[in-house]
């Protein structure tokens, strides 16, 4: 897996969890059953399983899967960056729908009926007064979560896919530089995630909560500067230092 698809990889799972994580959230706080129960048993079966287990079904199932329901003994599988994207988001969206479900209920539920008054609909309510508050609550949590998804991504090397710790992991077996490696890897992610936190607390602080839409492009930027400098870093050891090269 190439820097470039590890970079869109963190990316692609945090909007799109992110995006679904809203509409299960709110499908969660309905008062339909056919809405929360199916919302409310995907977020406790995805929140009560380890995420390794979830790539390795779409990695090992989905080929068993296809061949039994089209009968081809030689369907493939969807390879492992897609099984590593499908197994992320719908891990990390069950996690954001929680985040976001209570943030949702921190807003006083008489905004909602302000918003009646005023002529808007439950949607318009939801989307124009009750999200952007809620998104303020929740911002802390929702960018601790993304930097638990920056570490997380490590597990793909378990698919066959090389990224910066697989390819450390290689090197070190390799030259039985076990300590060096890991030791380094470790510096890497300590730096990245710690760097990540400390402009969480930054954005806690109010320095860059301008308006209230300045919360989701500052996030958004964040995550992507870190997939990036995740992807540059990858690219640095596997291919641009000699122990890497051959990893």
């Amino acid at each position: 897996m190439t820097p470039l698809l590890l970079f869109l990889l963190g990316c692609a799972v945090t909007y799109v969890g992110i995006v679904s994580a809203a509409f299960n959230a709110l499908m969660r706080l309905s008062s339909f059953s056919l809405l929360s129960y199916p919302s409310g048993a995907y977020v406790n079966l995805v929140r009560s399983i380890p995420l390794i287990l979830v790539i390795f079904w779409f990695y090992f199932l989905i080929p068993l899967a296809v061949k039994h329901i089209t009968g081809n003994q030689y369907a493939s599988g969807i390879g492992p960056f897609y099984s590593a994207l499908i197994a992320f988001t719908m891990f990390e969206a069950a996690y954001y729908c929680e985040i976001m479900r209570a943030g949702i209920q921190s807003i006083p539920r008489g905004q909602v009926w302000a918003g009646y008054a005023l002529g808007l609909n439950y949607w318009q309510s939801m989307g124009t007064i009750v999200l952007p508050q809620a998104f303020r609550n929740m911002l802390p949590v929702l960018l601790t979560q993304t930097i638990i998804l920056f570490q997380d991504t490590s597990l793909v090397y378990v698919i066959s896919a090389t990224d910066f710790l697989g390819a450390a992991a290689k090197v070190a077996n390799r030259d039985y530089r076990l300590v060096e490696m890991y030791t380094f890897v470790a510096v890497v992610y300590f730096v990245i995630s710690f760097g990540l936190s400390v402009l969480v607390v930054v954005i806690v602080g109010g320095w860059w909560l301008i308006s209230t839409q300045a919360p989701a492009w500052t996030m958004f930027a964040l995550i992507s500067a870190a997939m990036l400098l995740y992807g540059v870093c990858t690219a640095l050891f596997v291919h641009w230092t000699p122990w890497g090269r051959d990893a």
